[in-house]
């Protein structure tokens, strides 16, 4: 059976829909970087999905190719994420997405080099003809944060940020999003297949002690 992150780390993926405190360790992903209104149509978002996806699953399905991946083991890949953030404000803004800057990322196994990342970079580019010079391998480490499961539309997600934050602070931690430390989005549902009102989606934010 395939490795299926979401299962295997259900405290990364799968949290209460009550907040809580998690470290979370240094990880790498397949990440491409945007900025604008993700629900336009043609927009850098949506570009960005579907670079990272190709990427993901030539790597998913170099085991059946001729480049060989040291460690490598079936795997389900791992859900589309993204990091968000507005210029010069702590705070999301959900009336002007417009403005909105973006790392949208997938999890890499662990077992995958920079040098096998490269590789699939070229064999994408070569069959597919297009231009992915954009997708970068990116290592972060998230560290000391507070995270909660969203259930219901994106555009709800106030109302579980604000449980997020007042449950922080009566844990004597502060909010700590900076350049480096961002507002974090797990999707768990496919917004073209399920009902708003039953959307998953685990938002993580950076904390630090009081």
């Amino acid at each position: 059976m395939a490795f299926d992150y979401k299962k295997e780390y259900k405290e990364f993926y799968m949290p209460k829909d009550k907040p809580g405190i998690i470290e979370v360790p240094p990880m790498n992903y397949i990440a491409v970087r945007g900025k604008g209104d993700p629900n336009v149509e043609g927009s850098e978002y949506k570009q960005s999905i579907g670079l990272l996806y190709a990427i993901a699953f030539t790597i998913k399905m170099s085991k059946k190719g001729d480049h060989q991946i040291a460690g490598y083991f079936d795997y389900v890949v791992p859900p589309l994420e993204g990091f968000w953030w507005q210029e010069d404000t702590e705070e999301i803004d959900y009336a002007h997405k417009e403005d909105f800057q973006f790392i949208s990322v997938i999890r890499l196994p662990d077992f995958v080099t920079k040098d096998d990342f490269d590789w699939a970079i070229a064999e994408v580019a070569t069959k597919k003809k297009t231009d992915f010079s954009k997708v970068e391998f990116l290592t972060y480490a998230e560290g000391l944060c507070v995270q909660c499961m969203h259930i219901g539309p994106y555009d709800d997600e106030p109302a579980t940020i604000q449980k997020m934050h007042a449950f922080m602070t009566a844990q004597g931690y502060a909010l700590d999003i900076t350049a480096s430390r961002l507002h974090h989005e797990i999707y768990l549902s496919d917004a073209r297949k399920v009902d708003p009102s039953r959307l998953k989606t685990v938002i993580r934010h950076p904390v630090k002690k009081a």
